[in-house]
């Protein structure tokens, strides 16, 4: 059972997103909050799998409350869920340890399959931001620092044709049937892969990959 907390500034919102995750027998909502700091509150108290976050909240904003959720000492994986694609909300979703981010008319099928990879440690972008967020990413930011030069310099050949799959968007099951292993052995090594380069989530991993142009 995947445990998720929702929050959001609307209970009409909060309502209909509790209601689809109701729909689905692997998913139960522990708790609903209105603001950035009421969510912490509760993923404190109740230790959710997954956190679907607001961004434009009141008071503290899920930005804020993704940076505060990643820290507890049992973090939640954070799913972004906004009417805004704006790229600066998407980065910035991304360096706060967000998991995932999808738009808020996302179909409802859409958003189950989201929170189950989310809650599995895979990583979820809407379709409709990825690559353009992606391009602009590696347009922007070409300079990698010399932490991360040294990361990448790290990496097996193995490790980083793993790390240039996840820059394109394959989940572990299309890694492992591009370089012919099992969707095990790839998901043991992405785990090394992103202790390697100090990411948190496969995301991060991605975007690490873009800006280094290994996504091609």
């Amino acid at each position: 059972m995947i445990n998720v907390l929702v929050a959001d500034d609307s209970e009409i919102v909060r309502r209909g997103l509790g209601e689809i995750l109701a729909s689905a027998d692997d998913i139960h909502v522990v708790a609903q909050a209105w603001d950035g700091r009421s969510a912490v509150d509760a993923a404190s108290r109740l230790n959710p799998d997954v956190a679907l976050v607001d961004i434009r909240m009141p008071g503290m904003d899920g930005l804020a409350a993704t940076r505060e959720l990643r820290a507890l000492p049992v973090p939640p994986r954070v799913l972004i869920l906004t009417m805004f694609a704006e790229d600066e909300y998407v980065d910035e979703a991304i360096r706060a340890g967000a998991g995932g981010f999808l738009l808020k008319d996302t179909p409802p099928e859409e958003l189950l399959r989201s929170v189950r990879l989310v809650a599995a440690g895979e990583a979820t972008l809407d379709p409709s931001v990825t690559g353009r967020v992606m391009d602009q990413l590696a347009q922007h930011s070409v300079r990698l620092t010399t932490q991360e030069q040294r990361a990448l310099e790290s990496l097996t050949g193995r490790e980083r044709e793993i790390l240039g799959l996840i820059g394109r968007g394959l989940p572990n099951a299309g890694i492992g049937e591009v370089l012919h292993i099992s969707e095990g052995t790839v998901k043991n090594q992405v785990s090394r892969l992103l202790t390697k380069i100090g990411a948190e989530n496969r995301v991060q991993a991605a975007r690490l990959a873009y800006r280094a142009g290994m996504e091609r």
